[in-house]
């Protein structure tokens, strides 16, 4: 080979390299190596619970997680150890189902070892537990976990191309669906002057020894700075505690999210006059000055900015800004200490800018926007799972706490099956008359729709025939007018079975505690405000038309008929009267059939005196099932069978229907 092709072929290699290298470093990924369908960011609950779903579905996926273990967020939060997801070990019940309703930490799986009753007998366990209880899932159901791989630079060449995206080696990876269950874990802080001065919830010292005697200023009011006060309150001068929101209490608002009785003794010594309190204050309209002595004083971010036009010099600012505020300006006093407790948002930069999903608006500006399907808005094939699915269902409902997202990601799964791989959503057919005894054994014991109420929902499919009927759990209310396409289900007549609370109970400084706050009588259920079961019955699927014009506290459209299930004290709706026998005649007005049960007797006496007969008869005694009798009895039965088929040809002959009608 001659000197020139030696010259042509290194410049060829040299173009080579570094094409690929100006690609490596302005996010256009080099050629995919390992691939997966299914991609799952982050090994946290959210993440684990959806590779459980998927590993057991034997899909092709793999969990990447940028640590050496599973759940490493609980390694250090919350700060001061303690969970505040109930650990309830005993409910007076066998049925794992229902015990999942108070059972606030567990994952879904198939071992029954793996429930936190048996890592922890504390009501509230300790964070440590959780880690130990995350790995030992991870491992004992052997999913797929790539640790130590920090997810980056996620790219797509088209918009329904594969995701490609590095590691922090430089490693190349493709998947056809990108699942992001990586949490909400970066430090929601405001912006304001003086930050620096300030130190945030991961990094305040957990010594109460540090807070001797000092006065402490909390921004912030959510779980994370009640806890931190609750943590120092027997040592310091004072702690007052700030925030642009009012207090929400989750006794209140029935929020999981709001302020938990285990962390509020601040406001005890705040309403018992022991000098701690708690304002209202937009954060960002404030500023932090340092003083001479080292200590921290609160000033009016616009009074500042006058000062400063006025050129004084350093050690007059603090001067100059106070002579204009109110003399009894509630935070006058200086402060030893500010810590920052303003909670967390989602983290979108491991994204390239062309596939990076946008962001929420105003209350949800903390998570990724997204559909009622769990999918990106702007980013198809892109999905969320854990606590950054709580976008759909922000201070509605449960989906940002793990008692919640275990269900939601659930259905996220079941979503993903019909959608990539044409499998209906799981379904059970019944016959009409065991609708009323299925029904009450779900408001009775399922934990989905009891946790994920006004979200996820029970939908019953009613076939033509009357006959049978199908029924689909957990489904996501939102995607009602898409349930045919979303399941691989036909359907038009439908009941949705969902579980609520009465829609003016909850609220911040509502009384929650008054003595008309519940109510025992069937003909007042709809005047039901704590937890219960609400019926809707469509003779044709709400349009999306419909759910946009829904008012923000309503669940789902006015139906062609609505009931409610009036609301248990003990959540045990298997009363006799108050419970079943008004739902036995909602049914029957909705599929116009009798739902009742009869004896052999009176299935007889029906059979010899109407030209139709109950559906229970017609499935039991009319086939001979359970009957005891002689030769005579079996005679009447067959010429009854004579009578019927002939009475039903005549109907459909003229036109006419197979209803009740006495001779």
């Amino acid at each position: 080979m001659t000197t020139t092709w030696y010259a042509f072929l290194l410049v060829l290699l040299s173009q080579l390299i570094g094409n690929l290298q100006a690609g490596w470093h302005t996010g256009t990924a080099p050629p995919a190596g390992q691939s997966w369908q299914y991609c799952v960011v982050g090994a946290g609950p959210g993440g684990l619970q959806m590779g459980f779903f998927l590993d057991r579905a034997g899909r092709d996926y793999v969990i990447l997680e940028r640590a050496n273990t599973s759940g490493v967020f609980f390694e250090t939060y919350p700060r001061h150890r303690k969970l505040i997801s109930i650990n309830k070990r005993h409910t007076g019940k066998t049925n794992k189902e229902f015990n999942l309703r108070h059972d606030w930490n567990s994952l879904l799986s198939d071992d029954e070892s793996l429930q936190m009753t048996h890592y922890s007998k504390d009501f509230f366990p300790h964070a440590d537990t959780y880690v130990k209880y995350l790995k030992d899932y991870a491992q004992k159901l052997k999913l797929n976990i790539k640790y130590n791989t920090n997810v980056q630079n996620i790219s797509r060449s088209s918009r329904n191309g594969p995701f490609t995206f590095l590691d922090q080696h430089g490693h190349s990876y493709k998947c056809r669906v990108m699942i992001l269950s990586s949490g909400v874990s970066l430090p929601n802080d405001a912006h304001f002057e003086g930050i620096q001065h300030t130190e945030g919830y991961r990094t305040v010292s957990l010594d109460p020894e540090d807070f001797e005697g000092k006065s402490v200023l909390i921004l912030g009011r959510g779980n994370s700075a009640f806890e931190t006060a609750d943590h120092i309150l027997g040592s310091t001068n004072v702690i007052h505690m700030v925030a642009k929101s009012r207090l929400r209490m989750a006794w209140e608002t029935h929020y999981v999210g709001d302020l938990r009785a285990v962390n509020n003794g601040l406001l005890d010594t705040y309403q018992l006059k022991s000098l701690d309190g708690i304002l209202e204050g937009n954060i960002e309209d404030m500023a932090i000055l340092k003083r001479p002595d080292g200590r921290l004083i609160l000033v009016d971010r616009y009074e500042l900015e006058e000062v400063l036009q006025e050129n004084v010099t350093d050690s007059m600012i603090n001067s100059h800004v106070t002579r204009n505020m109110p003399d009894n300006f509630a935070l006058r006093e200086p402060y030893d200490k500010v810590i920052r407790c303003m909670g967390f948002k989602f983290d979108n930069d491991i994204f390239n800018n062309d596939s990076k999903p946008e962001m929420g608006q105003r209350k949800l500006s903390k998570y990724p926007q997204m559909l009622a399907s769990y999918e990106s808005t702007d980013v198809p094939d892109l999905f969320f799972a854990g606590a950054i699915s709580h976008a759909v269902d922000y201070r509605k409902s449960a989906g940002g706490f793990i008692h919640g997202f275990r269900y939601t990601a659930r259905a996220l799964f079941r979503i993903l099956e019909v959608r990539y791989q044409s499998v209906p959503w799981p379904s059970v057919r019944l016959p009409i008359t065991e609708l009323v005894n299925h029904i009450i054994k779900r408001i009775n014991e399922a934990s989905g729709t009891y946790q994920m109420f006004s979200v996820l929902a029970d939908v019953i499919i009613l076939h033509g025939d009357g006959m049978e009927c199908e029924y689909i759990e957990e489904f996501p209310v939102k995607l009602l007018p898409e349930l045919s396409s979303i399941t691989g289900r036909n359907a038009s007549r439908v009941i949705v079975v969902s579980m609520e609370y009465g829609k003016d109970f909850s609220g911040p400084g509502k009384d929650i505690f008054g003595p008309m706050r519940a109510t025992a009588l069937p003909v007042l259920a709809h005047l039901s405000n704590f937890l219960h079961p609400v019926l809707y019955y469509y003779s044709a699927l709400p349009t999306e038309r419909d759910m946009s014009a829904l008012d923000p506290k309503e669940v789902l459209p006015s139906p062609d008929r609505l009931h409610h299930i009036v609301e248990d004290f003990l959540t045990d709706w298997t009363a006799p009267v108050s419970h079943i026998l008004v739902l036995r005649r909602f049914l029957e007005s909705c599929i116009g059939s009798d739902l009742r049960y009869y004896f052999d007797a009176s299935c007889f006496q029906l059979a010899m005196t109407h030209t139709a007969v109950p559906i229970q008869c017609q499935k039991h005694y009319l086939q001979g099932q359970g009957l005891k009798g002689t030769d005579l009895h079996w005679q009447h039965v067959q010429e009854m069978q004579n009578i019927l088929g002939s009475v039903a040809m005549e109907a459909a002959s003229e036109g006419g229907s197979s209803v009740w009608r006495q001779r």
